[in-house]
Parts: structure tokens; C-alpha cells; sequence
């Protein structure tokens, strides 16, 4: 890692307007980790921003004026390039719909998918505003579930290929669209080619409309693996597909509100900018200039981010590895793990499930049931490594004092989840 950049220590958000640091944390009270609870659950990380960004934004602060913004041709220029020098995607610029956040994106594609009372797929366990997006736009949501399978380098999650097509091919639920997350929050899988073809194909076949929700594109936790959008493995798809991007998750600057979709299809481009007009914002003025900076002026800070979380995700499995009762899939992409706890729930008081367990002793997680999985959580592993040794500490300590101070032995159970001898 370079060391021209410390992710070694971060800003002390305690106090701040940080929505992460700031919220309460009623299981913990009246215990040991009442007031210190470590937050590791919503997805932005506690590392400061690069500076050419913080730059940036003080060089727009330097002019009075904070009128309407408009993305110029020095942004789009950063974005383009970013793009090709990263995935091997040359994008028109006309290819581009700036919008406030990707969220407002996946909201807006819903709407081009089929008529009012149609179906669109979601893959579950999923970001929680997948499944809200379908009925914001008078689509119905069809949930398909993602398979945990075994394979020779450990756990992985993947498609259920012959529940998706059965899902798709029941004339009764009038599927239309597909939202697709990719990399996927909260499994951290980066679909590999020969998935994106076959989903492809589906799509193909069922004449389907595709957004494609690919924020965290650019924290890939294989080294020297690359992010591969939908319409570049397979281009036939560009007339029926909406790629969302943001800086936001990259780069750490989630609260400045700027993204973009690429849209390669002009019909297509019409439809989406004619189903946002009226309700969805311009992009924040300072995220413009936040954002050109960072898909500029940003790739050695990104590389040495990089380098950080993928020591911090070996921190992570390796401590899950000899828990009882918790089991993980080793995360491709994300700064995010998702922690099977099913193994842990007869020990639990009744009633309890494992984010209310694991806060009671200090760690603040999302719960699995918010993304359709109860009995899992979701940690941010998006921290100084010193910082999640600590909260791996307690997260070991937990477990273990709920066990009985038995760490390696095997829980019944649950498929990968451990138990004491």
C-alpha cells in the first residue's frame, strides 16, 4: 500500500451529523457497551475522502454562487475515462443521465418495465430498496431466491437457475423487468461472465427490461479482478438495460448525492428521462465537482483502499472461521460481510434475533430480515484494521460466551455453521 495514504486511522464521527455514528442503540443499555457501541452496519466507510475531492469541493466553495449546477465536459471526460480504464467500456457521452443517487434510478427503471401490475424480479437476499422499487412504480415484486452451493475454494452464493426460469416462464406473474445488483449487497458476489450470459439469456428469451444496480463496481476483493457491466459481457443486451453507477460507495462521499446511468439505447435514454421528469432532483452541485475530482485525480487512492479492505475481509473471515454457529461465504466485492447466524438463534433468549444479540454486546449490524433473510447479519468491514480487530474481538467474545467458552467444536444445525463438541 502507498504510503502517501493512512487508512490506518479515521476522522472521529462520534457527535457529527453522521447518521452511521448516530444512532441509538437500545439493546446495549444498562450493559457494558452502553454509549460505545461500534457501528459497522450502514454501507459508507469511516475512511476520509481523497483529497483531490476534499479539493475540489473547497475549490467550488471559493465562488459565492451556488446556483444550478450542469455536468460540463471536464466531468464527463473524467467519467468516460474512468470507465474505459477500469472495465474496458467505452461509453458515449450522450450514453449518460446524471441523477441524485442510484436509488432514484432503480426507482425510475421500474417504470419502463412493462404496464402498471406487471412483475419485476429481485434476487433476495438483497439491499433493502430493491424490494420497495417494483410498487413505487405500480410493478409487482417477484422475488427469486439466491442458493448458497459448496464449491472447492468454500461457500458461494448463486442463482437459483430453475426457480428463476420457472418464475419467468409462469404466464400468471407477467414478468417484465429484472433489477439486478452487481456486485451484490449483502452476499458480496461479482457475477462472473459465464452467470451474467446466462442470466443474459433469460433476459433475452423472456423479453425482459434490465437495471443494473452496479455501485460498489469498484471495490473488487480478488486481487486483480475487474468489474464487468452487464452490457459489455454481453453487448446484444444495451437495448433493454440501464447501468447505474455512483462514486459514492468507491470513494466514501455517499451524502453528496451524485450518480449516473449509462444508457446506450436512445429510445430507451427518451424513456427513462421522460419517467423521472417531474420527481427526481439534479444531482447535488458540490457531488459534481466531488465527482469529477474522483473518477479524475483518485486511482492510487483507490488502489491502496483496495489493498486495506482486502486485508480487513482476511481479518473477517479468518475470525468467523473458528466461530461456532456462524458461517460466511468469503466476500468477492464490497466492503461488506454477510454472516450466517442461524447456528447461534436456539442458544438466544427467545424472541432474540442475532442483530439484537450481537448489539447488546457492542457491535452495532444489520439485520438479515431487512434484506429478506432473517437469522443473518450484515458487517461493514469499511474501517481502520485496528478498529475491526476490536469489533472482531467482541463479535468473538459474543459468541463465545454465549457457547459456553467453546469455540471449536460443531453446532447442529445449519449447513457451515459450527457446534460445540
Amino acid at each position: 500500500m502507498s504510503t502517501a495514504f493512512d487508512f490506518s486511522t479515521a476522522p472521529d464521527r462520534r457527535g457529527s451529523d453522521s447518521v452511521k455514528w448516530n444512532r441509538p442503540w437500545p439493546r446495549a443499555k444498562g450493559g457494558e457497551f452502553e454509549g460505545n457501541v461500534l457501528p459497522l452496519w450502514v454501507a459508507d466507510m469511516d475512511f476520509a475522502a481523497p483529497e483531490p475531492v476534499v479539493e475540489a469541493i473547497r475549490h467550488r466553495l471559493e465562488h459565492p454562487v451556488f446556483g444550478y449546477g450542469h455536468p460540463g465536459h471536464g466531468l464527463t471526460a473524467a467519467v468516460t475515462g474512468f470507465l474505459a480504464r477500469h472495465y474496458g467500456w467505452e461509453v458515449a457521452p450522450d450514453w449518460l443521465v446524471w441523477l441524485p443517487g442510484v436509488v432514484s434510478g432503480f426507482n425510475v427503471g421500474c417504470r419502463l418495465m412493462g404496464e402498471e401490475g406487471d412483475g419485476v424480479v429481485v434476487a433476495a437476499p438483497v439491499y433493502p430498496p430493491f424490494f420497495a422499487a417494483p410498487g413505487h412504480a405500480g410493478r409487482r415484486l417477484l422475488r427469486t431466491d439466491l442458493v448458497e452451493r459448496a464449491t472447492p475454494a468454500g461457500p458461494e452464493w448463486g442463482w437459483d437457475w430453475p426457480a428463476l426460469d420457472a418464475l419467468l416462464a409462469d404466464p400468471e406473474q407477467r414478468a417484465a423487468g429484472l433489477l439486478l445488483c452487481h456486485p451484490h449487497n449483502p452476499v458480496g458476489r461479482a457475477w462472473r461472465r459465464d452467470e451474467l450470459e446466462a442470466l443474459a439469456e433469460r433476459v433475452l428469451r423472456h423479453d425482459l427490461v434490465v437495471v443494473s444496480d452496479d455501485i460498489h463496481a469498484d471495490l473488487q476483493l480478488v486481487s486483480g479482478a475487474r468489474h464487468l457491466p452487464l452490457v459489455r459481457a454481453v453487448p446484444e443486451l444495451a437495448s433493454r438495460t440501464v447501468t447505474l453507477f455512483a462514486p459514492s460507495k468507491t470513494f466514501n462521499i455517499p451524502g453528496l448525492y451524485c450518480a449516473f446511468a449509462v444508457i446506450p439505447d436512445a429510445g430507451l435514454r427518451q424513456r427513462f428521462r421522460a419517467a423521472a421528469r417531474g420527481f427526481v432532483p439534479e444531482p447535488n452541485l458540490l457531488g459534481l465537482a466531488a465527482t469529477e475530482a474522483a473518477y479524475r485525480d483518485c486511482d492510487d487512492w483507490l488502489a491502496a483502499l483496495l489493498a486495506t479492505l482486502r486485508g480487513n475481509a482476511d481479518r473477517l473471515v479468518a475470525a468467523v472461521a473458528g466461530l461456532p454457529g456462524v458461517a460466511m461465504a468469503r466476500p468477492e466485492a464490497t466492503y461488506l460481510g454477510w454472516l450466517d447466524c442461524r447456528g447461534l438463534q436456539a442458544r438466544l433468549p427467545q424472541g432474540q434475533d442475532p442483530a439484537a444479540f450481537f448489539e447488546a454486546h457492542g457491535l452495532g449490524l444489520s439485520n438479515g430480515a431487512d434484506f429478506g433473510l432473517p437469522g443473518f447479519v450484515r458487517l461493514n468491514f469499511g474501517c481502520p484494521p485496528a478498529r475491526l480487530d476490536v469489533a472482531l474481538a467482541r463479535l468473538v467474545g459474543a459468541v463465545t460466551g454465549l457457547m459456553g467458552g467453546h469455540v471449536d467444536g460443531r453446532l447442529d444445525g445449519h449447513s457451515g455453521a459450527r457446534s460445540p463438541a
